[in-house]
């Protein structure tokens, strides 16, 4: 039984699985969006949320633990500086995974796991939403268009008589 693992190791000796994790953590950091398998997203969620955490404080003993982890320095920057901006005021919950259904070689189940806060197709609904809907009345509209015509065919009938 399995009683409070949180670790799925993946079919992988320790030093793969750290070195899977850490590259997997190094592309998801460096383009905000990637595609993987559904059991590697899932492990590298839990992987990878916590070291955003540790980036919301920019100090060295963050950096170094960080840095621990990742062994890029670009990485580093990536995340200390432009997701580090991004993720300032949310509480958790950094990433999203998507399902994409199956593989078509081996039938293996992929999803894209992202970072919330840089999607822009569920950042642009939201401040859709932001704005107040206008209330309108179908039947009211009806007449008002009923009325403004009537004044402009009697414009158009005296222009004629003239």
């Amino acid at each position: 039984m399995r009683h409070g693992v949180k670790l799925n190791r993946l079919s992988r000796k320790s030093a793969h699985r750290k070195s899977l994790m850490s590259n997997l953590a190094m592309e998801l950091i460096s383009h905000k969006r990637i595609t993987t398998t559904l059991a590697k997203a899932k492990a590298l969620r839990v992987y990878v949320e916590p070291l955003l955490t540790r980036a919301k404080e920019d100090n060295t003993h963050n950096r170094r633990i960080v840095f621990s982890y990742l062994q890029d320095k670009e990485s580093i920057k990536e995340l200390f500086g432009v997701i580090s901006e991004k993720i300032a005021n949310r509480p958790g919950g950094y990433t999203r995974i998507i399902k994409l259904g199956k593989r078509m070689g081996d039938a293996a189940e992929v999803a894209m796991i992202e970072l919330v806060d840089f999607n822009e197709v569920y950042g642009k609904t939201v401040a859709k939403e932001a704005a107040p809907a206008k209330k309108t009345r179908r039947a009211g509209g009806a007449k008002k268009k009923a009325e403004g015509e009537a004044p402009a065919a009697e414009a158009t009938e005296e222009k004629a008589a003239e």
